[in-house]
């Protein structure tokens, strides 16, 4: 060792940091989260009496098992609506979205239509989707059509925030640039900002479309088309339970089906924008 070198040694010990320093924001959240949680939970289980699991078993097997088969071309017909009904509202929201995500992404708006585009969005987000069926089934009746206007308000409110959020990780220099050169907006929309949010979109529609099917389902509880109607009317008959046991496998069948595809789809987007990625 030279003579000018000093021999560095590390501290044994670091000072530790007192239990009021380590309080930021995040950690009170997750501490105030946790004693929601315990104190949540304790109320709801005090009150509760001992559920006897191996009896409710029992009486669903007995009541839901083996499916009822006999109606069903019925029941196919009622899927085939609520699959029409998720279709229809799913394009309609997707192509509204796009619009309206625009106005609610800071980069591309002023900030007061940005302001009044994300409450609309807030409060279609905040009512669920059976609310908006029961609200358009006293508009419109007990039609499919009822269900579309719901699933479409109601998809509104997460594709549009999907989609604003989207658009708001862009870099949206090329599209101004475009414009500056004589574009009009939908040429700079479609070259300058579409190739950059694509994946993402197609992304968030496939999943609303999933979730739309699945909501499909339930709002024809309320009277607004499709499967939940059929599934209403088994529930109220004493004899009805083993159908209702075929309507949930037909629905599960549809879900899986849809999911294994939303993947594949998704896949061949992600393989067609960046082959690299899939390669390596």
């Amino acid at each position: 060792m030279k003579p000018e070198e000093k021999e560095t040694r590390i501290p044994s010990g670091l000072p530790g940091r007192n239990w009021y320093d380590r309080l930021n924001l995040l950690n009170i959240l997750v501490i105030l989260f946790l004693f929601l949680t315990i104190f949540s939970g304790k109320n709801l289980l005090q009150d509760n009496r001992p559920a006897d699991v191996m009896a409710g078993v029992r009486y669903f097997l007995k009541k839901f098992f083996p499916p009822d088969f006999s109606d069903f071309p019925l029941i196919l017909d009622s899927l085939g609506e609520t699959f029409q009904i998720a279709i229809v509202s799913t394009f309609i929201a997707v192509n509204l979205s796009l619009v309206i995500a625009l106005a609610a992404s800071r980069n591309i708006s002023p900030i007061w239509l940005v302001q009044l585009t994300r409450m609309f969005l807030n409060i279609t987000r905040t009512l669920p989707s059976l609310i908006w069926a029961f609200l358009f089934v006293i508009f419109f009746g007990p039609t499919p059509i009822a269900g579309v206007c719901a699933l479409t308000f109601y998809s509104l409110g997460y594709l549009g925030k999907f989609f604003s959020e989207s658009f708001e990780s862009m870099d949206i220099k090329v599209a101004r640039g475009l414009k500056l050169i004589g574009a009009n907006p939908i040429q700079a929309f479609l070259y300058g900002l579409w190739p950059n949010v694509k994946a993402q979109v197609w992304s968030h529609s496939l999943w609303m479309l999933e979730y739309n099917i699945r909501s499909a389902s339930i709002i024809g509880l309320v009277g607004a088309g499709g499967i939940g109607m059929e599934l209403n009317k088994a529930m109220e008959m004493a004899s009805g339970f083993q159908k209702v046991t075929t309507i949930l496998i037909c629905i599960l069948v549809i879900v899986i089906f849809l999911d294994l595809l939303g993947q594949a789809i998704r896949r061949w987007i992600t393989q067609k924008i960046n082959p690299k990625s899939i390669s390596d």
